[in-house]
C-alpha cells in the first residue's frame, strides 16, 4: 500500500501511541477531580498545554482543548463573532475548510453579513482586495494559514497586522500548518488559532483552539465549567498528552518534501495534467493539487486505489460534495474543471519509490 493522503490524516507515531497507552493505563482520574488521581491527570494536561503553547509561541492560559480541528474552528468563530461589539460584518475566503463555512452559515442565519473573498490565480488572498473589503462594522476576519486542497500559504502575518490596525478580531485555521511552518510571526497578533493532532502524528479526536487571554469571549454553550467555561465535557487526558508528545517529536523536512514534489510533477505529461500551485515562497510542498484533463478526480482516485495507491479528491470533509473543491472554484475555475481535481499529499513516511510508482500509475490513466 502507498498512502499518499497525509493532508487528510497521518499515522500515529510510536511515541504518541506509547504515551496514549501509558496515560490511559496510569492516569485514569478525571482532571477536574480534587483528589490525587485527578491532580495527576490535571498535571499531565497542564504539561501538554504548555508544550502546545510553547510551539505556538503563546501563553498556556489561552489553550483550550477540543475534540477536533473542526470543533475548534466552529468554537473560535462563533465565540469571537458573538462577543464582538463593533458590528456584524465578517470577512473570510471562499476556500476555507468546511467547518469555517459551517460557522459562517450559522452566523448568517443570526443576522451577520459575510463577505467571502476569492483567491488569486496563485491561490492566495489579495491583500488590497482584503483592505478594500473592510468596513466600519467589520468585526471578524477568518482566513486559513495553509489551504488543505492545494497547499498554498496565505500571507497570514500581514493579514493579522491589518486586522490589528483596524481593531478587528482575527482567527486563523492552522490545522495544516501547525508544526510545519513558523507561526511565531503572527501568533501574538491573532485572537484565535485552531490546530489538530492527527495531522502531525497525534490521535484522531484531538484538537485545540488558542484564544487570546486578553479577549473575553462568549461561550457557545453557556454554563459549562471545563476549559475556562468555553468547552464542556471531561478532558480526554490520554489524547491530550499524546497530542503534546506528537508535537514534541514531529519534524517537517522541507528539502525532502520539495524533492518528492518535484519528482512527481516531472512525471506528469503536461498535455494531460495541470498542477494547481502558488509561487514557491507561498507553497507547502507536501500538498500537491492536480487536475487531469478529461477525467474526473474521483475516477483518478478510484483507478489508483485499485493499485493500492491512496490519494484523495480534496478535503475529506468535502468528500460528498458534487461541486468540486472550494479552492479551485475560488481561483475562478469552472465546476467541470474543479471536478477534475485530485490531491496527493505526503509526510514523514513517504519514500521516493512511492512517488515514482504513483507517477507511473498516473501516466497510464
Amino acid at each position: 500500500m502507498s498512502y499518499l493522503d497525509y493532508a487528510a490524516s497521518t499515522p500515529m507515531t510510536k511515541q504518541a501511541i506509547d504515551a496514549y497507552a501509558e496515560v490511559a493505563t496510569k492516569l485514569y482520574g478525571n482532571a477536574a477531580s480534587l483528589h490525587d488521581a485527578g491532580g495527576q491527570a490535571a498535571n499531565a494536561v497542564a504539561w501538554a498545554r504548555g508544550v502546545i503553547a510553547d510551539k505556538l509561541g503563546v501563553h498556556p492560559d489561552g489553550i483550550i482543548f477540543t475534540g477536533s480541528g473542526t470543533e475548534a474552528n466552529i468554537l473560535a468563530i462563533l465565540s469571537l463573532a458573538r462577543t464582538a461589539k463593533r458590528g456584524r460584518h465578517i470577512i473570510t475566503s471562499m476556500a476555507e475548510h468546511t467547518s469555517v463555512h459551517a460557522a459562517m452559515n450559522t452566523l448568517e442565519r443570526e443576522g451577520f453579513e459575510v463577505t467571502r473573498l476569492p483567491l488569486t490565480a496563485e491561490g492566495i488572498v489579495d491583500l488590497e482586495t482584503l483592505k478594500q473589503t473592510i468596513r466600519s462594522d467589520t468585526t471578524l476576519i477568518s482566513i486559513q494559514h495553509v489551504n488543505s486542497e492545494i497547499g498554498t500559504i496565505q500571507p497570514i502575518g500581514q493579514i493579522a497586522q491589518i486586522a490589528r490596525e483596524h481593531g478587528i478580531y482575527y482567527h486563523t485555521d492552522c490545522v495544516q500548518s501547525f508544526c510545519k511552518l513558523d507561526v511565531g510571526n503572527f501568533a501574538k497578533l491573532a485572537d484565535a488559532i485552531t490546530i489538530s493532532a492527527h495531522k502531525i502524528g497525534g490521535p484522531k479526536g484531538g484538537g485545540a483552539v488558542y484564544f487570546n487571554p486578553y479577549v473575553r469571549v462568549s461561550p457557545v454553550f453557556p454554563g459549562v465549567t471545563h476549559e475556562r467555561g468555553l468547552r464542556g465535557g471531561t478532558l480526554d487526558t490520554p489524547s491530550i498528552v499524546a497530542f503534546a508528545v506528537a508535537v514534541e517529536n514531529y519534524q517537517y523536512n522541507f528539502i525532502q518534501h520539495w524533492q518528492l514534489r518535484e519528482k512527481l510533477i516531472s512525471m506528469l505529461p503536461v498535455k494531460q495534467f495541470e498542477v494547481i500551485e502558488g509561487k514557491a515562497a507561498y507553497q507547502l510542498p507536501s500538498i500537491v493539487g492536480i487536475c487531469k484533463f478529461g477525467m474526473e478526480g474521483q475516477l483518478v482516485m478510484l483507478k489508483l486505489n485499485e493499485q493500492h495507491i491512496h490519494i484523495s479528491t480534496g478535503s475529506a470533509c468535502d468528500i460528498n460534495s458534487a461541486s468540486g473543491t472550494k479552492a479551485i472554484l475560488a481561483m475562478g475555475k469552472s465546476i467541470s474543471e474543479a471536478r477534475q481535481f485530485f490531491r496527493i499529499s505526503f509526510g514523514a513516511g513517504t519514500i521516493m519509490n512511492e512517488i515514482v510508482t504513483c507517477g507511473r500509475a498516473l501516466q497510464k490513466l
